[in-house]
């Protein structure tokens, strides 16, 4: 499948409106290059607990839209809205969008480039770089290869767009620390569940439910997808969007007192704000599981589980990275 790209230099101010404008001719899914900072929101979407510096904002933007050539024909021919049409027809009108915009707003250069792109599929190449792998007794296959070593439990996942291979450091000690923890009888709660691995391999263990959640909504088809694939009923694995941290309505709905387990793999930061409000949804005796954590910011964390009033059972290191396990006295 071939695309040709059409890579708008502009303002970072005008963004948005150029966006919002050629999604109504028929753009889609801009690709957006900027130098502007992250906010403190978005450094808390991202699953990284140090950022390196970036370059200076210089108020330029470069905007890439990649329209679909149609195979087979004669003369090459995109299609947008469904309908074939040339590259030159939609250069046209995307200048003529900018310019309409240039009356009443700087978007600053506004020059377009056009330009075929490789024949790539552009939703699963990634997956050339994802194969199965063991953590110990577990065996992590995604959906498009063979099971290739026996023995091993198999845990089937296709991360999609959200966060949870079961490569990184931090997931598998959460990993190890539910393989030792959860019973039959364990009721477990996954904040910040992702693509559910830790929720569905703790019902895979033995665990009699679990609830996660997670703020972002990709979560739900990842999760709906990974647990269709390891054969996990839909009345064992609950999933709630929404910030657990903040919002009453979600604390209410996931309940109090209920959690055998309560595990938490995001950064220190997040952590030290969660750790307040998770005490309240684990059982007394309860187990709660942290990590996400570089080890510079072990003692954070620890200090935030212990002002909580919790009891601090264990320290784990991989790598660069710490698990603080505590419980609920």
């Amino acid at each position: 499948m071939k695309w040709t790209k059409f890579k708008i230099k502009t303002l970072t101010d005008a963004e948005d409106i150029i966006i919002s404008t050629l999604y109504d001719i028929g753009l889609e899914g801009a690709q957006i290059e900027d130098k502007v900072p992250l906010t403190a929101w978005e450094k808390e979407q991202m699953f990284v607990d140090i950022l390196p510096d970036g370059p200076e904002d210089d108020g330029i933007a470069w905007l890439s839209f990649f329209v679909e050539e149609r195979e087979g024909s004669s003369y090459p021919m995109l299609v947008l809205n469904g309908e074939d049409i040339t590259a030159e027809a939609i250069l046209e009108k995307v200048k003529a969008e900018l310019e309409g915009l240039r009356a009443f707003m700087d978007i600053g250069e506004g020059t377009v480039a056009v330009e075929e792109t490789e024949d790539i599929d552009w939703i699963n190449n990634w997956k050339q770089y994802f194969h199965q792998f063991a953590i110990d007794d577990v065996l992590v296959v995604p959906s498009w290869e063979k099971i290739e070593t026996e023995g091993k439990m198999v845990l089937h996942i296709d991360p999609g767009t959200a966060f949870g291979t079961g490569m990184h450091d931090t997931t598998q000690l959460c990993i190890r620390a539910l393989r030792r923890f959860v019973t039959k009888e364990t009721v477990l709660l996954d904040v910040g569940t992702g693509s559910g691995i830790l929720a569905i391999l703790a019902l895979m263990f033995g665990a009699k439910s679990a609830v996660g959640t997670d703020l972002d909504p990709c979560a739900i088809e990842a999760v709906r997808e990974n647990r269709e694939a390891n054969g996990i009923a839909d009345e064992d694995f609950r999933l709630i969007i929404g910030n657990i941290i903040t919002d009453k309505e979600v604390q209410d709905e996931v309940g109090y007192e209920c959690y055998d387990i309560v595990a938490a793999n995001i950064l220190a930061e997040v952590l030290t704000g969660l750790t307040p409000v998770i005490v309240h949804q684990l059982k007394r005796g309860g187990i709660y599981i942290t990590s996400g954590i570089i080890d510079d910011k072990e003692e954070v964390v620890v200090q935030a589980v212990k002002e909580a009033g919790l009891e601090v059972l264990e320290v784990n290191c991989q790598g660069e990275w710490v698990s603080v396990i505590a419980r609920k006295k």
